[in-house]
């Protein structure tokens, strides 16, 4: 059984990321109902991400355990320059986050020594509805997904966050159309945050990197030409060119 499940992870190939039922046993010689169970327990423990026209690609667990790898070029290894530059221009949090579900993962983080406290950590989770990240993942995550979080409700978490389904869809609209996410103390009443999406070869949004400043310091409109910049020149990095159309737009 280990060595059919080590099958199917092994038929995804750097230029074969995003695979169907019909590809793996194709590609494993494996019967049909055998790669359909096996892809199960797979996306069930997180080893596998089902998109949502029901293709595979490797989960974030999975993608976790290759970080452990010396020779692993990492969304994080890739970011780390881009991520420098940012912080050496602007001096406040930096942050890189995927998204886990119903949330967001905080992958990589550069903080100044007198930056604002955060809630989060490297490792940690934030909200999708209310934090910069979250919202450009949310945006970008498709309308299913998106009227799921919307009818579960969401958790206020201050004064300003918006929990009101009509407004922030008109968010995630505009997040959609410019790549970009405001958020004004919607997470902790004294952080304000400014994000920007990370597309990858595929048009496929795969992270969001952001600028997180005390409330009042600094005028997020000032930060997006560099946080702009910085996330351009990682998603070239992930193989994204000018003409490829973002997914979900």
């Amino acid at each position: 059984m280990s060595s059919r499940l080590l099958d199917i992870l092994f038929a995804f190939r750097s230029d074969q990321r995003v695979l169907s039922l019909a590809d793996l046993v194709r590609r494993t010689g494996i019967p049909h109902a055998t790669v359909r169970r096996l892809v199960i327990e797979l996306v069930d423990a997180g080893a596998l991400d089902r998109r949502e026209d029901g293709r595979l690609t490797v989960g974030l667990r999975l993608w976790q355990l290759g970080t452990l790898a010396p020779r692993t070029e990492s969304l994080r290894a890739l970011a780390q320059p881009f991520m420098e530059d940012l912080y050496a221009a602007l001096h406040q949090h930096v942050q890189l986050a995927i998204r886990e579900g119903t949330e967001a993962v905080v992958i990589e983080r550069l903080s100044a020594p007198e930056a604002l406290g955060l809630v989060s950590r490297v490792g940690g989770h934030l909200p999708l509805h209310c934090s910069g990240v979250g919202k450009v993942l949310l945006g970008h995550a498709g309308r299913e997904f998106v009227d799921s979080m919307l009818a579960d409700g969401l958790r206020r978490h201050t004064r300003q966050t918006v929990v009101d389904p009509g407004i922030l869809r008109k968010e995630l609209a505009e997040c959609r159309r410019t790549g970009i996410a405001t958020v004004r103390g919607e997470l902790t009443a004294d952080a304000d945050s400014v994000a920007t999406r990370i597309v990858d070869g595929d048009g496929r949004v795969v992270a969001a990197m952001s600028v997180v400043v005390r409330a009042g310091s600094l005028k997020l409109q000032a930060a997006l030409p560099t946080l702009l910049a910085s996330g351009l020149g990682l998603s070239r990095a992930l193989g994204w060119r000018p003409g490829v159309k973002v997914q979900g737009l």
